[in-house]
This record gives C-alpha cells, structure tokens and sequence, in this order.
C-alpha cells in the first residue's frame, strides 16, 4: 500500500517533469525505495536507442536534450532531501556526445544547488569513448557505474547493441582517468549463465580494479512478451555465496540479493565502503 512518502516522492517527481528508472523499468523495488524518499532519476528522456531485452524502458526515436532538466533534477534533490543521488539515463547514440554532456550538467547543477551532496552515475556504455568518459569524470561524482549485465556468452541474445569487452573498457578506462573516483558494475542472474562463466566476469572486473558490485536477480518485465525468459530463480544462499566469493576477490562493497539492483541502497554501499 503506497505510504505517505511515497506518495510526496511521486507528486514531486511528477510535476518536476523529471522520469525515474524505477517507473521506466518497472523496478520491484519501487514501493519500498520511494517511501524512503529516495529515487533513482533517468536523464535525456525515457526513449532508448537501444533494445535490450531485459530492459523495460521503450525503444523509440528520443527527443533532444532539455537544457532545463539538470536545474529540475537538482531542485527535486533539494527537496527530497538526498544525502546520495543516482543519476542513469537511457542509451543516446543518436547524439554526438552521447548524452555525456547532459551527466555532467546534471552533476555539476546537484553539486551547487546542494554541496556535500554525493552523487552515483550509472551511464551506458559512451562506446568506450574515452573523451566521452572523461567529460562525465569531470564533473566529479563520487561513484561511475556501468553495468556489464550478464556473461559474454549471454551478450548477443540479451544485450544485442551492446558489448561485452567494450563494457570493460568503459570501466576500464575510468579508473585509468580518475582512480580516486570509485567505479562500480552489476550483474544479473538467472539468465542462463553458469557458474564458472559468473565467477569469470566477477574475476575479469577485479581485473580492471572495479571497486563496487550488486548481483541482482533477473526478472521478466510484467506484462511483455518481448524480453528473454527467466531460465533459474537463485536461492538467498546463493546470493550469499556469491557475495563471499566476490567479497574474496577484492571488492569494497557488494550487494547481493533476490531484489538487489544498481541502485538499490546505494547510498549504503558508497558510505560503508
């Protein structure tokens, strides 16, 4: 049942004119994170160039960039109240920059109209593009995150327009601009992966020096026929399982659970680690 915070959070988003992945991607978590008062903003509209097929967000022609959006999206942070605000967007590969400039205006309208404020961006992949990167970097959030999603063998069926080794590079290349700024990943499971080629991808991320993690059950968008089946539903176990190997890797922090998602408890992971 929608609680009052809830209610003020979807009021404030709403007439803010400003789109969250939690209503784009039909996330579970939605109820229990807007009634903290928390929320995890999508940028550049709510059209991707992209077709995943694990991802609820539409597949459409996005319309331009709005130059008033980052002064929203800080007023909205304001008001919330954030201590730790995620910042994701759709993929944008109709733009020269690929959206990297508006993540950057964002960032820098958060960090002035709230200073102290932390700030997450989660951000597609910018086709490894260093100077793309770099213009994020520049801002100077405190955590750049991008998500490889799933096994390299898993790519072509589910992240079609996407990459496996260039998602790497993304992070990659990161932490070679700005090692003080922590670089994150997730990882879904249930998609058919096994688990030597999971503990690959985990291995391959310490590799690059990815210093924060979340492990997330995949869960079909309701109401779709579009988007790849569920193949194996992990136990809470497992979950733990896979938190103590990632753990003996070397990540600083990780999150692992049925429900966990990029930015779920975010705030928690940056600060504990």
């Amino acid at each position: 049942m929608p609680t009052g915070e809830m209610i003020e959070t979807r009021k404030l988003v709403n007439g803010l004119r400003l789109n969250t992945v939690c209503v784009e991607a039909r996330c579970p978590n939605l109820t229990e994170c807007w009634s903290r008062k928390t929320a995890t903003f999508m940028i550049l509209g709510e059209k991707c160039t992209r077709a995943c097929k694990f991802c609820a967000v539409a597949t459409a022609r996005p319309d331009p960039p709005d130059p008033e959006e980052p002064t929203r999206l800080a007023e909205a942070s304001e008001q919330l109240g954030l201590k730790h605000v995620v910042i994701t967007s759709v993929a944008r590969d109709d733009l020269p920059d690929e959206g990297a400039g508006q993540f950057a205006d964002c960032i820098r309208a958060i960090q002035a109209r709230t200073p102290g404020v932390t700030v997450e961006v989660l951000t597609p992949d910018f086709h490894a593009r260093s100077e793309l990167i770099e213009i994020v970097l520049s801002a100077g959030p405190e955590v750049f995150n991008h998500n490889v999603e799933t096994v390299p063998r898993l790519h072509k069926p589910v992240r079609p327009q996407a990459k496996y080794p260039r998602s790497l590079d993304t992070l990659r290349i990161s932490k070679e601009l700005r090692p003080d700024i922590r670089t994150k990943s997730g990882v879904m499971v249930g998609l058919g992966e096994t688990h030597e080629e999971l503990l690959q991808v985990l291995k391959d991320l310490r590799e690059i020096d990815c210093d924060l993690l979340t492990i997330g059950q995949y869960l079909r968008p309701m109401q779709t026929t579009r988007h790849v089946d569920v193949q194996k539903f992990y136990t809470p176990e497992e979950f733990q399982q896979l938190a103590q190997v990632a753990e003996e890797l070397g990540f600083a922090g990780v999150a692992s659970g049925p429900f966990v998602r990029s930015s779920y408890f975010a705030e928690t992971l940056y600060r504990d680690t």
